[in-house]
């Protein structure tokens, strides 16, 4: 036949994969039918489309299989589309879990009855105190009558406190007299107020043709001036558009001189004692007297006293809500020993505070009318914050630059703050400002050693306002917090038909018989009550945590995508590691090419040089060649140069071995047809 030469010319290669071992056969029958995976497809092509023909996410894999241009392009829409929204909301949630929000949580629990502060309003009793105040006083009625013209001849008709002898004291009472506006800007021996750097206080001065006051000239708007001692032209003009302003403020300013200079002793001696103060206490459906009470001496209060303080250890609590089972007590307020210049209201101050709490009366206190009884429901709600970083709120205070003077009370804003200003009038004035409570080694301020106080603390408290003390900034909110809401009623006590015997009984268990009766305007009766016994906590948690961040984002991720944690660990596979991996890969191959290359040249170089280099024995050459003899006058020829001595550095250059491959006969086909193939292995 005549075919038969080109069978046998085919034979060989298909006798070669015959006769090949089972395992290699199974190992190329793999090798050729599966693709290529991971790192080591040769391209980010080929990687890329292995990906998307195995990958889980199904809108890869439409965009690989999809035929038509029209629905490639869709398919390829919509995976960028929920590529886009999962980025976009991965993105917010990332944000939202690094914002620090929280939620609140409100839970109800029973609670025990509070601590309640309460004061007489009128601090001392103006009998024991007058012997201090009565040049202070002398003067007051002195600027009344020459700014207002009041006589004033009613004020002492019932004190009597006798026109003392002039002391030394009355020069520094002169030194900072009360007076007008014209007269403040033209006194000596203060400059004028339009030059040196002074300061005057904000007051809304309102027009003369205004309805509620009319302030028509200069000469109605009073005030006084304060100077540095050491420095005239510095001074500060405070002005007020109200005289009872003007009057209040100036005689506080020089009452907390006096009484900054009177012992600790004197002072509680002079204040209400807790019998005078409490006629009677009803608790929880149980009587309590002053022996229930706690002592506390406010400077600007006098004494306080404090039911269920928990000072013994133990702290009441009150079976049910309701006025019946609170606290009940009758305050005898005793108008007649009241200051007038002092205080312009009659009644007492109450504050509802924990038994930890320091009892901030002039901040937070609540005023009770006298002949009247007052009612007040409380709710209680406790605050529980976040710290950092969700807040700037603090624990216990112990990370604050700031000296405490609230001793064994708990960490508050107005602690910190009240502290901060007493500090820094210590370390600027050299003296504590008497409202505040006294730092160690500190004496309070008064005008005999520190002539000059007066100006120093309204300087800084200009400062405090302004926030240049820093004390806002080093003070925070405290991250527990309790506080109590209270609901005020009021009604007339004693009412018409019970005043007269009630107020003989009360007279009768107060003197004993001694003929005297109470006036309803000198009693008050206040009654504190849970409205009903629930405590409302408010506690803030975090919104954002690790579960529930990778929650969301597994969210996101399977309703844009059906993808799931095993996707993701795919994709970071294929994206990350395999795709570094080929980079990496082909540059390094880029870099061992240029090496090769370049050592490639370096060689050839140097066979350059050593093949112009390659000479004779000793360097000669041509008709230098000791070889050719001087008595031969012939050229060399070949016999002749073949004769020449060979050079040990460089042989010379000899024929290659032949190249086999191109006597390999090639098919005419580029791979083996199957039925070519079958015939040949029949045969």
């Amino acid at each position: 036949m005549q075919p038969q030469p080109a069978l046998s010319v085919n034979r060989g290669p298909a006798v070669s994969a015959i006769s090949m071992a089972p395992a290699k056969k199974i190992k190329a029958k793999l090798k050729k039918t599966l693709p290529v995976t991971g790192p080591q497809a040769p391209t980010l092509r080929e990687l890329m489309h292995w990906y998307c023909m195995n990958t889980n996410t199904h809108g890869c894999r439409r965009i690989v299989v999809s035929r038509g241009r029209l629905r490639r392009f869709l398919w390829i829409l919509l995976t960028l589309t929920a590529v886009g929204l999962i980025l976009w909301y991965c993105t917010q949630l990332v944000l939202n879990y690094y914002k620090a929000s929280v939620s609140v949580t409100v839970q109800f629990h029973a609670l025990p009855f509070p601590a309640v502060t309460i004061c007489n309003i009128n601090p001392y009793k103006y009998s024991a105190i007058k012997k201090h105040l009565a040049e202070l006083d002398k003067e007051t009625e002195n600027a009344l009558r020459s700014l207002y013209d009041f006589s004033g001849s009613n004020i002492r008709e019932r004190r009597d406190a006798g026109d003392p002898e002039p002391s030394e004291d009355r020069k520094f009472h002169r030194y900072f007299p009360l007076r007008n506006l014209d007269n403040l800007t033209h006194q000596q021996p203060f400059p004028n107020p339009s030059s040196g750097p002074k300061r005057r206080m904000e007051a809304n001065i309102i027009s003369g043709g205004s309805s509620i006051v009319s302030v028509k000239n200069p000469q109605d708007i009073v005030g006084f001036q304060l100077c540095d001692s050491h420095n005239k032209s510095d001074c500060a003009l405070y002005t007020f558009s109200s005289g009872v302003n003007a009057i209040q403020e100036w005689y506080k300013l020089h009452y907390m001189n006096i009484m900054a200079q009177i012992s600790a002793e004197e002072k509680v001696n002079m204040s209400y004692s807790a019998e005078e103060l409490i006629l009677s206490c009803f608790f929880d459906g149980r009587s309590c007297d002053a022996r229930n009470f706690t002592t506390f001496h406010h400077p600007m209060h006098g004494n306080c006293y404090t039911f269920n303080s928990g000072q013994n250890g133990s702290i009441l609590n009150t079976t049910t809500g309701g006025s019946e089972y609170g606290l009940q007590v009758i305050l005898y307020i005793n108008e007649a020993e009241y200051n007038p210049f002092l205080v312009t209201s009659t009644g007492a101050k109450i504050v509802i505070h924990g038994q930890d709490e320091y009892p901030f009366i002039e901040d937070v206190g609540t005023e009770i009318e006298t002949a009247t009884a007052t009612s007040i429901g409380m709710h209680f709600t406790k605050s529980k914050r976040l710290g950092y970083p969700y807040s700037n709120c603090k624990e216990d205070g112990s990370d604050v630059n700031v000296k405490k003077l609230y001793k064994n009370k708990t960490y508050s804003l107005q602690t910190c703050l009240h502290s901060c200003f007493q500090n820094e009038m210590v370390k600027k004035c050299g003296c504590a400002q008497y409202a505040q409570p006294l730092p160690d080694n500190a004496e309070f301020c008064n005008y005999k050693k520190y002539p000059d106080w007066m100006y120093c603390y309204y300087k800084q408290h200009e400062k405090f306002v302004k926030e240049q003390l820093d004390c806002q900034g080093s003070c925070t909110e405290a991250c527990s917090l309790k506080e109590w809401t209270l609901t005020t009623s009021l009604a007339q006590w004693p009412s018409s038909a019970s005043q007269d015997w009630m107020l003989k009984l009360l007279s009768w268990d107060k003197w004993n018989n001694r003929g005297e009766t109470f006036k309803k305007e000198d009693l008050a009766n206040l009654v504190v009550f849970y409205k009903d016994l629930n405590e409302r906590e408010i506690k803030e948690n975090p919104a954002n945590d690790p579960v529930i961040l990778v929650s969301n984002i597994g969210g996101q991720l399977g309703l844009w995508m059906s993808c799931s944690m095993v996707c993701v660990i795919e994709i970071v596979e294929v994206f990350f590691l395999d795709t570094i991996c080929i980079i990496l890969r082909r540059h390094w191959q880029k870099a061992k090419k240029w090496w090769r290359g370049k050592n490639r040249e370096q060689e050839e170089e140097e066979e350059e040089e050593a093949e112009a280099e390659s000479t004779a024995p000793n360097g000669l050459q041509g008709h230098d060649n000791p070889a050719c003899t001087a008595d031969d006058d012939d050229l060399p020829t070949f016999n002749t140069a073949m004769r020449l001595p060979l050079s040990l550095e460089h042989p010379p250059p000899r024929t290659p071995p032949p190249n086999y491959s191109t006597l390999r006969l090639a098919s005419t086909f580029p791979e083996q047809l199957d039925d070519t193939l079958e015939v040949r292995t029949t045969q």
